[in-house]
C-alpha cells in the first residue's frame, strides 16, 4: 500500500477563448433564427464595447476555426455561410443542458407504467421473492440480513422464506408531440418569447432521443395554418406575421398520433395566446378581438377529441391575463389535461418535470 501521495496543485485550465466566443454566437445564432451575418455582425459589436477577443485571437480567428471544425459552412452557390448539422447538434446539447441541467445519459429506457410486477425497471421497493422472479432483482443486503435474523448469527442459513427483490415495474413507450405557437404575440410588447421556446423544444428533443431512443416526439408550428417540421430547422424558428390557429395545430397533432403504435400519447403546447382563427372552407376566418365564439366552440370540440381518446394536453400559457387564463382553464377541463401559467425563465422546468411525471404513470389500455 501506497498510502497517501502529494504533489503540487495545479490549476485547472478554463474554457478556451474558441469555446467561450462559441458559447455566445450559439446564443445569437438561435436569437437571429440562424442568420449567421447577423450572428457575426452582432458578435462584432459585442467585442468592440466589452473586448471579447485579443490580440492573439481575433473575431476572423474564431470564424476560421468555426469553419475548421464543421460548425459552419458555405451554401451551394459558395455565396452564404450555414450553419452545418453539427451545429444543430451543437445548439441540442447546449439547450438541453442550459434548460434542464446535466442530465447523464443512461442505458436505453422506456416510460414506466402504474403496473407492478415482473418488469425491468427497477424501483426502490423491496418485497418477498416469489417462484419465477429475476434472480439479477434479488436485494443481497436485506436477504442476507433477514437470513441472520432468522436463523442466528453462529451459522449461516439462507432458505427460500429470507429472499427478497427489488420492485419492478413493467416498461412502456411514449409518443409525444410539440406544439409551438409562432404568431406575431411571440414577439409583442418587446419580449422575446421564441427564443426561450425553441430551446425548450431543442432541449426535449435532446433528452428524448439521447435518454429514451424508443419514445418518439414530432414538432409541429402554428400561427394561420399548422405545419409539420424537421429537428433540424428547430433552431433557426421565426415568428411570423400570424394569428392563432390552435385548432389546425390540434388537428395535425391528432393525425400523426393516430399513425404512432405507442400504447401511450401525450401532446405539449406552447403558446402565449387565445385561438384567433380557424378555416373555414378554402378561406381563413379571423377575429383577434376577445374570444371569438365559432373560434373557441371548434377549438374546444376537437379538445374533446383527445379527452375521449385518453390522450392528454399539456398547456404552458406564457401570459396570465385573466381572460387568457380563463380560456386554458375551459379548453384544459374540457381536454382532461393541464395547464401551467408559467414565466418564460421557469418554461424549461416544468416542461421537465411533466414529461418526467408522463412517463411515470404510463398506462397500458
Amino acid at each position: 500500500m501506497l498510502g497517501w501521495q502529494f504533489r503540487k496543485f495545479e490549476k485547472e485550465d478554463g474554457p478556451s477563448k474558441f469555446e467561450e466566443l462559441l458559447s455566445l454566437f450559439q446564443e445569437l445564432l438561435v436569437y437571429s433564427s440562424g442568420n449567421v451575418s447577423n450572428a457575426i455582425q452582432w458578435l462584432i459589436e459585442m467585442d468592440r464595447e466589452y473586448n471579447l477577443t485579443t490580440d492573439e485571437y481575433g473575431i476572423q480567428d474564431f470564424l476560421e476555426e468555426l469553419m475548421q471544425k464543421g460548425f459552419l459552412q458555405a451554401d451551394t452557390d459558395g455565396k452564404v455561410i450555414i450553419p452545418t448539422a453539427k451545429m444543430d447538434i451543437a445548439l441540442r446539447r447546449k439547450a438541453l443542458k442550459e434548460v434542464f441541467g446535466k442530465v447523464q445519459k443512461s442505458t436505453k429506457g422506456n416510460h414506466n407504467t402504474r403496473i407492478d410486477g415482473k418488469g425491468d425497471e427497477l424501483t426502490s421497493d423491496i418485497r418477498p421473492y416469489a417462484f419465477g422472479d429475476n434472480l439479477e432483482h434479488i436485494a443481497f443486503l436485506e436477504s442476507i440480513k433477514n437470513a441472520q435474523i432468522n436463523h442466528g448469527l453462529n451459522t449461516f442459513d439462507l432458505d427460500y422464506n429470507d429472499l427478497e427483490v427489488k420492485e419492478t415495474y413493467h416498461q412502456s413507450n411514449m409518443s409525444s408531440v410539440l406544439l409551438i405557437d409562432i404568431s406575431h404575440s411571440m414577439i409583442l410588447y418587446g419580449e422575446d418569447r421564441i427564443t426561450p421556446a425553441k430551446k425548450v423544444a431543442m432541449a426535449l428533443a435532446e433528452y428524448i432521443t439521447t435518454r429514451f431512443p424508443k419514445d418518439t416526439l414530432d414538432i409541429v408550428v402554428f400561427g394561420d395554418e399548422a405545419w409539420k417540421i424537421e429537428l433540424d430547422e428547430l433552431p433557426y424558428l421565426e415568428v411570423g406575421p400570424f394569428h392563432t390557429n390552435t385548432l389546425a395545430a390540434l388537428e395535425l397533432s391528432l393525425d400523426i398520433l393516430r399513425k404512432r403504435k405507442n400504447t401511450n400519447k401525450q401532446v405539449f403546447m406552447i403558446t402565449d395566446g387565445k385561438p384567433t382563427c380557424i378555416k373555414r372552407g378554402s378561406k381563413l376566418y379571423k377575429n383577434s378581438y376577445g374570444l371569438d365564439r365559432m373560434i373557441v366552440n371548434r377549438t374546444l370540440n376537437q379538445a374533446g377529441k383527445f379527452r375521449r381518446l385518453g390522450i392528454p394536453i399539456t398547456t404552458f400559457m406564457i401570459a396570465k391575463d385573466p381572460y387568457l387564463m380563463q380560456f386554458v382553464e375551459l379548453f384544459t377541463e374540457t381536454n382532461g389535461g393541464k395547464a401551467f401559467y408559467s414565466d418564460l425563465q421557469g418554461l424549461g422546468d416544468f416542461v421537465f418535470k411533466d414529461y418526467s411525471k408522463a412517463k411515470r404513470r404510463g398506462r397500458k389500455r
